[in-house]
Parts: structure tokens; C-alpha cells; sequence
């Protein structure tokens, strides 16, 4: 298996396949292949199986259903791709280290790595951490790929160490990295200072990966320019929009 990860902001995963060998991803990832690799979709991927299993995978942020991609007789080729501006990482798995992603932060896998849900250690963080609440476990032996949003910062955490993070912007952690969620202090900060009540609190040893964009964020920042007369008016406070205001009033 040979892998390449191509682009900048709209990255690509290229995964050549040898004859025989075998990739697992969510349905609904697939960007490209060659006609030799087959696609066969089944409850019972990424060590998950039965409908129970399906289930709890469902829950994390995947699907029901799991496709398994196979290299038929020859090398063959398989593509995926990112779904907003962000990066593809590569990780390694084994010796029981684990992973914990965000719900839609798993891309595809190699047989070897389960894909299950990972249930917070305190209630305050399955309540109050926004998307954290439904984190997806990666664990077993094998690589899998990852998709964060924007650019993402790693970050080493000594024991003991804590930071304090927007729970959007939480893409990955290792197991050993605990997650709870604190409250903003100040009322002021609360009510007016636009971040929110809570904040994600990991506390070390271990690394996390900061992403600095999100699927919410991106539809929030694009909302004043979709549909209706806030849409309209946004419009038309831009050069573009003001053109097309121009153009609009010489037909009428």
C-alpha cells in the first residue's frame, strides 16, 4: 500500500492499492478509483459488528453502513477528499493506543482499526461540550486518516497540563488526554462577549490536535450571503454584489 496526500486546502488521498489489499471508510467518502477496486458496503466495518455495533458507530458521527474497498487481482487506485478547507493527517495505531476524534473527523482505515463511540468521562462534557459529546474512538492496529478543519495546531501536554479550548476547535486527542468542560467566568463574558458559556478543558499527558475551522463556523460565516434580505443586502454592500445590483436594474 502506497499513499500519497496531495492539494493544500482541499487536500486529496490517494491510496494505491496492492492486489488483495483492503481500505474501510465511511460511505459517501469516495472521490476516484480505478475499475479493478471493488466496493462492497456492510454494518461490520472497522471491527464493528452486528446492528448494536452499527448503532454505537452511528452515534459517534458515522454511518450505519461501513465501505470496504478492495484491489482486485491488480493494483488499483482509490481517492478521497476533504469536504471544507482543511488537512488529511496519517496516523499509526498499536500497542492499545487509542484515539478520540471529533464525529466527522474519520476518513478511511486499514484493516486492524475499529471505529466506535466514545463516551465522555464526566456528564458536564456530554452535556455542555457541543460536538464533543459524540467523539469517535480509533483504536486497534493499523493506520487511519483523519479530516480536521482549517489548520490544525498540535499541541504536546505535559501531565497535569490544561488548556482551555473552544469545543469546536477540539479535532483529536490521544486517550490519555482527558476532556471535562468549564464554564466562562463573568457574566459580562457570558452575555456579551460572543464565545459561548463553556470551554473544553484537556488536561495532559498527551497530544491534541486544534483545528481552527469547523462545519458550523463555515455555514455561520456564510449564512449572511445565503438566501433572504440580510442575503440581499450583504450583497450589495460588496463590489461584486453592487455589480450584479447594476446589471439586475438595466434589465428590469
Amino acid at each position: 500500500m502506497r499513499t500519497t496526500i496531495d492539494g493544500s486546502i482541499f487536500p486529496v488521498l490517494r491510496v494505491m492499492l496492492e492486489a488483495g489489499e483492503r481500505l474501510v471508510a465511511e460511505t459517501g467518502e469516495l472521490a476516484w478509483k480505478t475499475p479493478n477496486v471493488t466496493l462492497s458496503t456492510t454494518t461490520t466495518g472497522a471491527g464493528m459488528g452486528g446492528l448494536f455495533g452499527a448503532v454505537r458507530r452511528s452515534l459517534a458521527g458515522g454511518g450505519l453502513f461501513m465501505t470496504e474497498f478492495t484491489a482486485e487481482q491488480t493494483s488499483g487506485l482509490v481517492a478521497f477528499a476533504t469536504r471544507l478547507p482543511g488537512h488529511i493527517l496519517e496516523h499509526q495505531l498499536g500497542g492499545g493506543r487509542a484515539m478520540l476524534v471529533h464525529r466527522h473527523g474519520f476518513l478511511c482505515a486499514t484493516p486492524g482499526v475499529t471505529l466506535d463511540l466514545a463516551m465522555q468521562r464526566s456528564l458536564g462534557a456530554g452535556i455542555f461540550g457541543g460536538d464533543g459529546f459524540r467523539l469517535q474512538r480509533v483504536a486497534g492496529h493499523g493506520t487511519f486518516w483523519s479530516m480536521l478543519g482549517g489548520e490544525i495546531i498540535p499541541h504536546d501536554l505535559a501531565p497535569g497540563e490544561v488548556v482551555d479550548v473552544h469545543p469546536g476547535l477540539v479535532g483529536m486527542f490521544e486517550d490519555t488526554v482527558s476532556f471535562d468542560v468549564t464554564m466562562l467566568p463573568g457574566i459580562r463574558n457570558k452575555l456579551f462577549g460572543d464565545n459561548g458559556f463553556f470551554m473544553a478543558r484537556l488536561t495532559g499527558p498527551g497530544r491534541v490536535w486544534l483545528q481552527t475551522l469547523t462545519m458550523p463556523g463555515l455555514a455561520h460565516a456564510l449564512s449572511p450571503y445565503m438566501g433572504g434580505e440580510k442575503a440581499t443586502a450583504a450583497a450589495e454592500g460588496s463590489l461584486v454584489g453592487a455589480a450584479l445590483s447594476g446589471l439586475l436594474r438595466q434589465v428590469r
